[in-house]
């Protein structure tokens, strides 16, 4: 069994990546946790959630990743156990951002120094979760580019083709607001947790700006869901005037033919005194009478401007 980690004089970061049971017990026995926060790391997509506890803090926080197969926003866990000398995170393979930054810290003295010579590891762990909060961004980016290259196209005769690409946007949105819908609350739960020993007062300045990221985030998904809505909308009246203006015609089309229909059924009946049935060119008296009549009611249509 191997468990990275990184140790400093101050503090110690241990990471996992797809973590085992074997590697969570093995976590259980050496820091005491909970076996509830243990049962917690081994099941995925689970809800984000803090707990406070005597000598460490759990967090569970989920984040959106892209599946570019299925064009859909997933969600993957990360999970926090917070000491006063250590920081422990659980990653379940999906965000490669935790992984990353502890291949970085492990291999670049510069950035070791940096963010690990502190007293108290919740410095690295405000900037883990700034680095997850950047990782969102160009997703973000990417529904909304997605939302203006709609608006490009709605008036464009592709509404049949925008409907399936707008149900797309639409749910991305609906997955991205849910797994990050929580995060205010979670983060604002830390920040209250200052009287703990290894939360001091002067560090909630610094997750005050994670705290307004995660608005910010919130925000915009907001707005990227009142525009969707609205070309949703806008594609929707598009389609049903098309569909209107066909059905229009069709029934212009089926008014004038009843007529034209009468006018022959008349003259094909078999009476015995048919009027001009028998004449010369009878056939183009009915049918001179016919396109009179066809002729009449696109006259009156026309004046009535309905087409």
């Amino acid at each position: 069994m191997q468990i990275d980690k990184i140790k400093t004089k101050n503090i110690q970061w241990t990471h996992i990546e797809k973590p085992s049971r074997e590697q969570l017990e093995y976590l259980q026995k050496e820091y005491d946790f909970h076996p509830l926060d243990i049962e917690d790391c081994l099941v995925k997509s689970q809800r984000p959630q803090i707990s406070e506890y005597s000598h460490y803090i759990f967090m569970i926080l989920t984040f959106p990743v892209y599946n570019r197969k299925t064009r859909e926003i997933e969600s993957s866990e990360v999970d926090f156990f917070i000491g006063s000398k250590f920081l422990i995170t659980v990653n379940h393979g999906l965000v490669g951002t935790v992984n990353n930054f502890f291949s970085e810290a492990k291999n670049n003295q510069f950035t070791q120094e940096k963010f690990m010579m502190a007293s108290h590891p919740i410095f690295l762990l405000y900037e883990i979760m700034h680095r997850l909060q950047n990782y969102t961004i160009p997703m973000l980016d990417h529904i909304s580019q997605d939302i203006e290259d709609i608006e490009r196209k709605i008036f464009k005769g592709e509404e049949k083709k925008l409907v399936k690409e707008i149900l797309y946007i639409k749910r991305n949105i609906v997955d991205f607001r849910r797994i990050m819908q929580a995060h205010k609350n979670i983060i604002k739960k830390l920040m209250a947790s200052h009287s703990k020993f290894f939360m001091p007062d002067k560090l909630n300045i610094y997750f005050s700006n994670i705290l307004d990221r995660t608005k910010d985030i919130w925000d915009i998904l907001e707005t990227q869901k009142e525009n969707i809505n609205a070309f949703q909308e806008t594609n929707e009246s598009l389609i049903s005037y098309r569909l209107n203006d066909i059905m229009k015609t069709l029934t212009i089309i089926s008014v004038i033919m009843i007529p034209a229909n009468l006018v022959a059924s008349i003259f094909g009946m078999n009476a015995n005194h048919t009027p001009i049935i028998g004449l010369k060119y009878d056939f183009y008296f009915i049918l001179g009478i016919i396109f009179t009549i066809i002729a009449l009611f696109l006259s009156y249509f026309r004046r009535k401007r309905w087409y």
